[in-house]
C-alpha cells in the first residue's frame, strides 16, 4: 500500500507469471467496472500515474467549475480524475462495483450498515450510480440498471427538447 504525492492511497501488486495476466472483464457483476481519482490538483495526478503507468488522457467532459478527465489503458477506456470537493479531506480513489439492481444493492448497503450519501444518479447510455460508504466509513461506488418502473417523457418544440423519467421509490 502506498500514497500517491497528493496524499491518495493505492494498493500495487507483482506477482503475476508471464501469460497469466489476463483484461479484466469490466463489466461482470462484482468487479470493479470504473476507477475515479479525485484530487487535489487533477492535472499533477495526471503527470504522475501517466508517468507510472502509461495512461492516456482521453475525451474531458469541461464544465465552468472543474474537468472531468477520462483516462485509458491498453485502449481501453478504465477511469476518469477530477478535483475533489472541498468537504472531502484528502484525495482519494473511489471505485465503482458492477451490480444488476442498483435499487436492491442500495438497499443491501443500508440493511448491512452502511450508507448511500449520493444516488441514484443517472450516467450517459441509462444506466445509474450511487456513491456509498462501508460500515467502517469507507467509500466505495455502486454502478448498474434501475428495477423501479416509471413513466418517460420525451418532447421538442421550437428547437427545445426535454426528455425524463418519473419514478416512485419506496421511501424508507
Amino acid at each position: 500500500m502506498v500514497t500517491d504525492p497528493q496524499a491518495a492511497t493505492l494498493g500495487l501488486v507483482k506477482g503475476l507469471k508471464p501469460g497469466q495476466q489476463k483484461p479484466a472483464e469490466l463489466g461482470k457483476p462484482g468487479r470493479v467496472g470504473w476507477h475515479e481519482l479525485l484530487a487535489a490538483d487533477r492535472e499533477k495526478a495526471f503527470a504522475f500515474y501517466g508517468e507510472l503507468f502509461g495512461w492516456q488522457k482521453a475525451a474531458a467532459d469541461v464544465d465552468p467549475n472543474d474537468t472531468y478527465q477520462l483516462f485509458s489503458a491498453g485502449g481501453r477506456m478504465i477511469g476518469g480524475m477530477c478535483a475533489k470537493r472541498p468537504m472531502e479531506p484528502v484525495p482519494y480513489w473511489l471505485y465503482y462495483f458492477n451490480i444488476g439492481d442498483i435499487d436492491a444493492a442500495m438497499e443491501r448497503v443500508k440493511t448491512g450498515g452502511g450508507q448511500v450519501f449520493e444516488g441514484p444518479l443517472e450516467l450517459p447510455g441509462g444506466s445509474w450510480f450511487a456513491r456509498c460508504a462501508d460500515p467502517q466509513g469507507a467509500a466505495f461506488a455502486l454502478q448498474g440498471q434501475r428495477s423501479q418502473d416509471g413513466i418517460s417523457w420525451s418532447t421538442e418544440w421550437d428547437g427545445f427538447s426535454s426528455k425524463g423519467k418519473l419514478v416512485n421509490t419506496p421511501r424508507g
